[in-house]
């Protein structure tokens, strides 16, 4: 009944910004922990920031330190992933997640994710 729908993906040069959102529907659920993770090919998927619902912690891969920053709008029911510094390593499906406890930087920490986003960063 809770869906989660990532937006904001595309293509950019090395050195580039994207703005990731992604946005909550159906039945209101109070999340306490929201996240964005990443997949590239041939890869696991991997942590890239997580954050609790009241903003004030947050966590951090350590490539993502200095260059993302993760945020979210309780209200919309929405979190976004600010992405500066693009580097074509940070090309990757990228997907949100949500839990209703801790905003933990394992899978098994979530329950409910997006399809995912895809962001590709041109050299």
């Amino acid at each position: 009944q809770v869906q989660l729908v990532e937006s904001g993906g595309g293509l950019v040069q090395a050195g580039g910004s994207l703005r990731l959102s992604c946005a909550a529907s159906g039945q209101p659920v109070s999340f306490n922990g929201k996240a964005w993770f990443r997949q590239a090919p041939g890869k696991e998927r991997e942590f890239v920031a997580s954050i609790h619902y009241n903003g004030a912690i947050t966590y951090y891969a350590d490539f993502a330190k200095g260059r993302f920053a993760i945020s979210r709008d309780n209200d919309k029911e929405t979190v976004s992933l600010q992405l500066n510094s693009l580097r074509p390593e940070d090309t990757a499906t990228y997907y949100c997640a949500a839990s209703r406890d801790w905003p933990g930087r394992t899978t098994e920490s979530y329950l409910w994710w997006g399809q995912g986003t895809q962001v590709t960063v041109s050299s």
